[in-house]
C-alpha cells in the first residue's frame, strides 16, 4: 500500500517499509527496512537532521503502471514491480535517465521498457537476515552504464581517479578515508548514508552498494547539470566547513617529532632569523605522560603557556597532537572505564595500539564532554587554538572490525562515524568557548566531518613517487566527496633519508606540489632516526631526523623558499577559495572538468588539477622527469612563472626543470613575475 505524507511517498508491502523523501534542492532521501518501524537516531546519519526547504513543491503522478513523484529537476519512477528508476528533468520536461535499480525477476517486462524477465530472482533491496537479531546484511544494486565515469568517495590508496571498475573497502583504516559520496558523469550525485563497515563496487555488470550490519537502507540522490551544482547540494544536505583562519593559508612546520619545548622555539626561531614565512609549527605525539593523560610531560615542556605565548610574539600559532589512546597507568583511565567511555571488545581484553592502552569512545556524548574538559584544562586554557587528533580511524590492533563496541552500537553497524564524532567534540567544545573559524587535522573522515572543521591529511604514507601519484588522486576524489579541506605530508611520512639525493628530488617535487594543496603542511618520519632521550615520559619515544626546509642542501632549500613565496604570493587568492568552500561547498582542489564540465577530455585527465577556479597546477610524479604534457581547456591562459599567453583547447609542452612544476594561469593578475 502507498500513501503521501509531506514531500514523501510512503510504501508498505510484505515485510519491506518504503520511503521516498524530497530531501534538499533537486534531491531525494531514500529508506528502507524490514523493522517495524525506520531507524530516527540522527548520530547515525550524516545528514542533516532536518532537510533544507526545496525550491518548489514536490509533485506525485501516475503514469500508467508506475507511480512518480518529482522535486525539482530530480524526478522518481516507482514501477509496479517496486523499482527505483531517476531521471533528471530540464526546463522543457524531458527527461533524461540517470541511476536504476538492477532487478532481476519474473514477469518484470512491460513493453518499450528496459526491464527483464529472469529467472536469478535477485532483487535490487535485499535484507539478509542475523538469525534472532534485529540488523541484516543490506545489498543495494543499480544498473551499470558503460560511459559512466565515478567520483568522490573519500580517500583510497589507489592511482585512480574515475572509481568506474573499482571495488571499495567501506571502512576506515590509516591513510584510507571511506566517505561514501559519488559524483557521476551522467548528472547526478548520490551518499550512502550509512556508517555500518561495508563494500561498494562499481562494477562493469552491476554497482553494488553492501553494509554488513545495519538496520535500514538510507541513501540520498541529487541531480544537476553539472559537477559544482550537485557538490553544492551535498554541502546544504551534510554541512559546510567554517571559514579557513588566516594561519590556514599559510605553511605549516611539522616533524616526528619536536622532542622538547627548547627544541620547538629554536626551530620557530631560525624561520624567523631567516625571514621564512611560517604560520603554525606542531608538537606531535608522546609529549604526555601516559597516553590518555592529555597534558604535557613537565620535563620536556615546562612552561606550555610561556612557549605559546612567545611563538604568538613571532605569529606562529601552536598546534598539538591527541591522541584517543589510553593507558592503563594513565591518570584517567579508571574513571574513565569506571564511567564507561572507553571503547569496549566483543570478548575479552579491551585492545588498543602501541601497548596497554584503550580507546575512547567519541561516539558517547559523555566521554566526548569529558575529554575536552581535560584538553581544555591542559591545552585549552595554555593558549592553545589548533587541535592534531591523531588516530582518528580510530587505528585498531588488525583492523578487527567484529570485535568492537561503542555507545552507539557495534563497531560493525556504526564505526564510519568515529572520525566525524571525534572531530565535533574538539569543535563544540572550541565553539563553546566562543572560538570561531575552527579548524583541527584529523588522519580520517565521514560524511559531515567537514561542518566540525576537520582538514583531513592522507595518513602515514610512504615516501615515493608512486605514492606521490595516489595522494593527487586521493586529494582530487577527497574534495569531491565533500571534503574540502585536504592535505598530505610534504614528503610522505615512511622511508625518505635526509642525505639520499634520490629523496631530495622527490621532496622538491613534493613541495611544489604542497603549495598548491588547501593546506601546505610539512611532515614526515625522516631517517636516520634519533634515540630516545630516557625511558619514562615524553623522552621514551624516539625521533625522526631533521625536517626543516634547510635540511636538505642549498638546492632544495632554494626550492623551498621560491615555493614558500609563492604560498604568500597565492595567499589573497587562497583565501577566496575557503571562502568558496565556507559558502558552497566548492573543494579548493579539484579535477578539471569541476570547472570544464563541457570539455569531454578533462574527464579523463587525472595528473593535473585546477586550484580554484583560475589555477591550473600539473605536479611532477616521475623521478627525472624534466617536462611534461599539460591539457589546456580553451580560452586563454598564462604561464604562472613568465606571463607568455598560451591557447588552450589542446595539450602543450612544458619545461619542468627540479626548480619548477608547471603551473597556468586565467587571470593575468596572478601570474608571477
Amino acid at each position: 500500500m502507498r500513501r503521501r505524507e509531506g514531500n514523501a511517498l510512503v510504501q508498505r508491502r510484505d515485510k519491506e517499509l518504503l520511503r521516498i523523501e524530497a530531501w534538499g534542492r533537486d534531491s531525494f532521501r531514500v529508506r528502507a527496512t524490514q523493522r517495524s518501524a525506520f531507524q530516527t537516531n540522527p548520530d547515525l546519519s550524516a545528514l542533516e537532521e532536518n532537510p533544507p526547504e526545496t525550491d518548489q513543491d514536490v509533485v506525485f503522478f501516475e503514469e500508467g503502471s508506475s507511480e512518480f513523484l518529482q522535486n525539482g529537476r530530480i524526478l522518481c519512477e516507482i514501477t509496479r514491480t517496486d523499482k527505483l528508476i531517476f531521471y533528471r528533468v530540464d526546463q522543457n520536461g524531458e527527461r533524461k535517465e540517470l541511476l536504476q535499480e538492477y532487478q532481476r525477476t519474473r514477469g518484470m517486462s512491460e513493453e518499450g521498457r528496459k526491464e527483464f524477465n529472469s529467472a536469478l530472482e535477485i532483487e535490487p533491496r535485499t535484507f539478509v537476515s542475523y538469525e534472532g537479531m534485529d540488523n541484516y546484511r543490506l545489498y543495494a544494486r543499480f544498473e551499470a552504464e558503460e560511459d559512466e565515469k565515478l567520483f568522490g568517495m573519500g580517500q583510497y590508496q589507489q592511482p585512480y581517479l574515475d572509481l568506474k571498475g573499482c571495488r571499495l573497502e567501506l571502512a576506515h583504516r590509516n591513510s584510507q578515508a571511506s566517505v561514501p559520496f559519488v559524483i557521476s558523469s551522467r548528472g547526478y550525485g548520490m551518499l550512502w548514508n550509512n556508517p555500518s563497515i561495508g563494500a561498494v563496487t562499481f562494477g562493469k555488470n552491476l554497482t553494488e552498494w553492501y553494509a554488513e550490519s545495519t538496520k535500514q537502507l538510507d541513501y540520498w540522490i541529487t541531480a544537476a547539470d553539472t559537477p559544482a551544482e550537485i557538490e553544492h547540494h551535498y554541502a546544504d544536505v551534510t554541512g559546510k566547513v567554517p571559514m579557513m583562519p588566516e594561519y590556514g593559508l599559510g605553511f605549516w612546520q611539522c616533524k616526528l617529532r619536536y622532542k622538547t619545548q627548547d627544541e620547538i622555539l629554536r626551530i620557530a626561531r631560525e624561520y624567523k632569523r631567516r625571514n621564512l614565512p611560517i604560520d603554525v609549527i606542531v608538537v606531535d605525539f608522546f609529549h604526555w605522560p601516559h597516553q590518555g593523560d592529555w597534558d604535557f610531560d613537565a620535563e620536556c615542556w615546562p612552561d606550555p603557556a610561556g612557549m605559546v605565548r612567545e611563538l604568538g610574539e613571532m605569529g606562529i600559532k601552536l598546534m598539538v597532537s591527541i591522541w584517543p589512546t589510553v593507558e592503563e597507568e594513565s591518570v584517567n583511565y579508571q574513571e574513565m572505564t569506571e564511567e564507561g567511555f572507553l571503547a569496549r571488545s566483543e570478548r575479552g581484553k579491551r585492545i588498543g595500539q602501541l601497548g596497554n592502552a584503550a580507546l575512547i569512545d567519541v561516539t558517547c556524548p559523555d566521554a566526548r564532554h569529558y575529554v575536552w574538559e581535560k584538553i581544555k584544562e591542559n591545552y585549552y586554557e595554555k593558549g592553545i587554538r589548533i587541535f592534531w587528533l591523531d588516530e582518528a580511524e580510530p587505528e585498531f590492533t588488525g583492523y578487527e572490525y567484529q570485535h568492537y563496541r561503542y555507545f552507539q552500537g557495534a563497531d560493525l553497524e556504526v564505526g564510519n562515524i568515529y572520525p566525524r564524532e571525534y572531530a565535533r567534540m574538539a569543535y563544540e567544545g572550541m565553539a563553546k568557548e566562543g572560538q570561531t573559524n575552527i579548524v583541527n587535522l584529523l588522519r580520517c573522515a565521514w560524511a559531515g566531518s567537514q561542518k566540525y572543521g576537520a582538514l583531513v591529511w592522507s595518513g602515514d604514507i610512504d615516501s615515493s613517487f608512486r605514492s606521490l601519484r595516489n595522494q593527487l588522486c586521493a586529494g582530487l576524489n577527497m574534495g569531491l566527496a565533500g571534503i574540502p579541506w585536504w592535505t598530505t605530508d610534504i614528503g610522505g611520512f615512511h622511508g625518505g633519508n635526509i642525505h639520499d639525493p634520490a629523496f631530495h628530488e622527490l621532496f622538491a617535487r613534493w613541495f611544489e606540489f604542497g603549495a598548491f594543496c588547501p593546506v601546505m603542511r610539512l611532515h614526515g618520519f625522516r631517517e636516520p632516526f634519533q634515540e630516545p632521550m630516557s625511558d619514562h615520559g615524553g623522552g621514551k619515544a624516539i625521533s625522526g631526523a631533521e625536517n626543516e626546509v634547510w635540511s636538505y642542501g642549498k638546492e632544495v632549500y632554494r626550492i623551498c623558499c621560491k615555493y614558500l613565496e609563492i604560498r604568500e604570493l597565492l595567499r589573497p587568492y587562497i583565501r577566496t577559495l575557503m571562502e568558496a568552500a565556507h559558502t558552497s561547498g566548492d573543494p579548493v582542489m579539484r579535477p578539471l572538468f569541476y570547472d570544464f564540465p563541457e570539455d569531454t577530455e578533462t574527464w579523463n585527465l587525472k595528473d593535473e588539477y585546477m586550484f580554484g577556479p583560475d589555477v591550473l597546477a600539473a605536479p611532477i610524479l616521475e623521478m627525472g622527469e624534466r617536462q611534461r604534457k599539460v591539457y589546456l581547456p580553451a580560452g586563454t591562459w598564462y604561464d604562472f612563472y613568465t606571463g607568455q599567453a598560451v591557447q588552450g583547447g589542446e595539450s602543450v609542452t612544458a619545461e619542468a626543470p627540479l626548480d619548477t612544476m608547471p603551473v597556468y594561469v586565467r587571470n593575468r593578475a596572478l601570474v608571477l613575475s
